[in-house]
């Protein structure tokens, strides 16, 4: 099997791939959260909460603590800018071969009027 991405990017873009795990961000993104009320929020068991922090966490986007008897999480230091650098490369070859193929249709199209009508 071939791979395209480093780890670091599997691990994250696999991470960002959930809702779920994106809601979890955007919460965390307003504020530290136990495990126990994001299971709430997102309604949800504990040990299914569980396991999409441990994803996040993985990735470098979550960091937990524990204090007493919670569990504590919020965003970690990382940012998104090599996912951001991968999908802005990747965007550019995807535009270029888009105005390919809309320059493409266009010659089509012109071909298609400039024939006679039967």
């Amino acid at each position: 099997m071939v791979h395209y991405l480093t780890p670091s990017l599997d691990l994250s873009f696999a991470a960002l791939s959930d809702a779920t795990r994106r809601g979890i961000i955007a919460q965390l993104a307003r504020g530290d959260a136990s495990i126990t009320s994001l299971a709430d929020k997102f309604q949800m068991t504990l040990t299914g909460m569980k396991k999409h922090v441990q994803v996040l966490e993985r990735a470098g986007f979550v960091v937990t603590q524990k204090v007493g008897r919670v569990r504590t999480c919020q965003l970690g230091k990382r940012g998104l800018k090599a996912e951001a650098e991968w999908i802005k490369a990747h965007r550019k070859l995807f535009e270029a071969r888009f105005d390919a193929l809309d320059e493409i249709i266009s010659e089509m199209q012109q071909e298609g009027s400039d024939e006679p009508a039967s």
